[in-house]
């Protein structure tokens, strides 16, 4: 807990005494409903002069008499703090909290959302980056560990240097779901977005309907990307390669593109390892994600690279997209240009503020099919993190593609070091799918200070809530794997026996395939069957007569109309 939360503790447990006889939420509002909402999607980026209505008119917030009652907190002389007094929260229930942030006093401040438990826990909720003379809306949410019978959920101002701010707030809301009413609403989106309603009509040469054929329908390949990391640990390693081709249709490599493994020294070029690494994705027509061309951290930029300076680093680092690049054009599907720029600030501290700007510009001139990515952690995982919140992220995306640079996707890591807020997360998402741009979960692990099953629950909590979410174009996962292990979590032992985690991904692939599927025609010379986006096969027969045909179920609001003819 930071000193600046230990500090409120005292403050607001004395505001829950003063204001519970007459702001405390009645129980039965706050029971999530099987007949409840369906969850709202909406989200906004820009700052408004008038706020829009609260979600779910209010949710829970919203008293017997149709208001909002609301609590201050006087932190500074002439500033409040917005609060929240909640009563009877439960454990489990999804809750999502959002709401529209206005200040005064300064132009600009980090607002963040806190939750404080009767346990004396204080969890960050949410963020926005609000500014004065319009409105910004913050949307997140929370989980609870145990239920908390009294509870307060406040604002506060973030930005150390900025004191005696005064926070507005608007159209707040406040939301219980089930967990059954969540993953009903993640269903509900994996059949809409992820699945699609198909017609075989079979008829003969003449056209007339062919009645009571039998139709087999097989998938062949997935159209959703779900893959993991590798390392040059697979190259010549058969069980390895094997385990890995039978799960996944995607791969990045771990770190056998990062400059300091493709030059160790200056001039000293070696590429074998992700030469290697490749041709065993070529061979199995696995799809790969290029990560990265550079990497902001200081401490991972090669040893010679940290000592240059000016012109001499300018060019060395032309040098490293020009080699990379011309290397490589065509083989991978995206690059990751400059990563976790949100956090560290090598390049651009020595090459000036547009040094990012200039990578992506060279980087898509040099491979325009590629698709580039700004890569980062800790804006899906968390908003504690000040450094690197949704607005944050967006702020800088638009900073960098009005500035002129191709930034055509948002990567997020998903490196979870904590229990995954799943309403925060979803949260995340519903501002960044505002900019339509693909979004990818680009390297998905679950930190090894949980045992094998804890992380196997979380795993399979951050796994549903991204492939169901309907502008989450892919999934990786940081799993490759190495004689000590893997980063932070491994699927496998060192014999490929599946640990928890490798379970959940064998059974949840299994769960978002087209199990193979046959039939006859009806009385109209039709079969129908609903299937996962990708490749098919199709096979009809009747009395001496037969075929094949393939075909592709791709994205679409309709029903896909297949005709075969006999």
């Amino acid at each position: 807990m930071s000193g600046s939360m230990r500090g409120l503790s005292h403050g607001f447990f004395a505001l829950f005494l003063k204001l519970l006889p007459w702001l405390i939420l009645p129980s039965h509002l706050l029971a999530a409903s099987y007949e409840g909402p369906w969850y709202d999607f909406s989200a906004y980026t820009e700052c408004k002069p008038d706020p829009e209505p609260p979600l779910y008119n209010g949710g829970i917030l919203q008293s017997e008499n149709g208001e909002i009652p609301m609590a201050y907190d006087t932190t500074e002389p002439g500033a409040h703090r917005p609060a929240f007094v909640l009563g009877n929260l439960t454990e489990t229930t999804r809750y999502s909290f959002s709401c529209w942030v206005q200040i005064q006093g300064t132009d600009s401040a980090l607002i963040r959302a806190v939750l404080a438990t009767d346990d004396s826990k204080f969890r960050c909720v949410g963020t926005t980056t609000a500014q004065n003379g319009c409105w910004s809306f913050l949307k997140g949410g929370f989980i609870l560990d145990a239920s908390s019978k009294t509870s307060v959920l406040f604002l506060q101002n973030t930005t150390n240097e900025v004191d005696g701010i005064e926070i507005l707030v608007a159209s707040a809301s406040l939301q219980p779901f089930s967990v059954e009413q969540w993953e009903m609403h993640q269903q509900d989106n994996i059949r809409t977005k992820r699945k699609r309603m198909v017609v075989i009509h079979v008829s003969d040469t003449q056209g007339n309907r062919v009645i009571g054929a039998s139709v087999s329908v097989q998938q062949l390949a997935k159209d959703f990307p779900f893959g993991s990391a590798i390392a040059s640990t697979i190259v010549g390693n058969l069980p390895y390669q094997a385990w890995f081709l039978e799960r996944f249709n995607a791969a990045v490599f771990e770190n056998e593109l990062k400059w300091y493994t493709t030059e160790p020294q200056p001039g000293k070029l070696n590429y074998t390892l992700a030469d290697e690494m490749l041709e065993f994705i070529r061979a199995n027509k696995v799809v790969a994600r290029g990560h990265n061309i550079f990497w902001e951290n200081p401490s991972v930029t090669p040893s010679w690279v940290r000592n240059l300076t000016g012109d001499d680093l300018r060019s060395a680092a032309k040098s490293r997209i020009q080699s990379l690049m011309s290397r490589y054009k065509g083989e991978f599907v995206h690059w990751d240009v400059n990563n976790e720029m949100l956090h560290f600030d090598f390049y651009e501290q020595r090459l000036g503020p547009n040094a990012s700007l200039e990578f992506f510009g060279t980087a898509q001139q040099a491979d325009p099919l590629a698709t580039m990515f700004m890569n980062e952690f800790n804006v899906l995982e968390t908003c504690d993190d000040v450094n690197s919140t949704v607005d944050s992220y967006i702020s800088r995306l638009r900073e960098l593609k009005e500035a002129g640079a191709v930034l055509q996707g948002i990567g997020l890591e998903g490196h979870f070091f904590t229990k995954p807020n799943l309403p925060l997360m979803r949260a995340v998402l519903d501002k960044l799918a505002t900019l339509d741009l693909p979004i990818w979960l680009t390297e998905v692990d679950i930190n090894h200070i949980f045992d094998h099953q804890t992380q196997a629950i979380y795993l399979e909590e951050v796994l549903r809530e991204g492939f169901s979410y309907p502008f989450v174009n892919g999934i990786m996962l940081w799993t490759a794997l190495h004689p000590y292990g893997c980063y932070e979590m491994c699927l496998t032992d060192e014999d490929f026996h599946n640990l928890p985690s490798g379970d959940v991904v064998d059974r949840l692939l299994q769960e978002w395939e087209t199990k193979e599927t046959a039939g006859v025609t009806d009385d109209h010379g039709l079969y129908t069957f609903s299937g996962f986006l990708g490749e098919y096969k199709v096979s009809v027969s009747y009395a001496n007569k037969s075929t094949e045909t393939t075909f592709s179920l791709g994205r679409g609001d309709e029903t896909k109309h297949l005709n075969v003819q006999l």
